[in-house]
C-alpha cells in the first residue's frame, strides 16, 4: 500500500493517490478509501481495479491538514495502509485509523 502526494501550484489542494498492491488486496474485488475526508462513507471513494491487480484512487485534499483513513475491502475487511504517515487509535478504541497529512 502507498500514498503518493503531489501539491498543485497553489498550495491550497494536494492530490493524494492512494494504492492498494495486488499482493494486499488479497483477491478483493472492490476497494474504498474511507476517511475524514468523505465523511466516513463506505461508498463515496471506489478505487479503479487496474490491469494489473492493483487498485488505485486520486483524492484532491486541502492542505495543512491531517486525515484520518482506512481502506475497505469487499465491503466488510478494514485495513489500514502501510505507508501511513501516522497511526491513531480509533474512537471505539479496537484498532488504529491511518493518517496522511498534506
Amino acid at each position: 500500500m502507498s500514498i503518493k502526494k503531489k501539491y498543485l501550484k497553489n498550495n491550497k489542494v494536494c492530490k493524494v493517490t492512494f494504492r492498494v498492491p495486488k499482493k494486499a488486496a488479497n483477491g478483493a474485488k472492490k476497494i474504498h478509501v474511507v476517511g475524514d475526508f468523505n465523511g466516513w462513507d463506505e461508498k463515496a471513494n471506489p478505487m479503479k481495479n487496474l490491469k494489473n491487480g492493483d487498485f488505485t484512487a486520486i483524492i484532491e485534499l486541502e492542505t495543512d491538514r491531517e486525515y484520518q483513513f482506512r481502506y475497505l475491502l469487499n465491503q466488510k475487511i478494514w485495513e489500514n495502509d502501510w505507508s501511513a504517515d501516522k497511526y491513531v487509535p480509533t474512537e471505539f478504541g479496537d484498532s488504529d485509523n491511518s493518517v496522511v497529512i498534506v
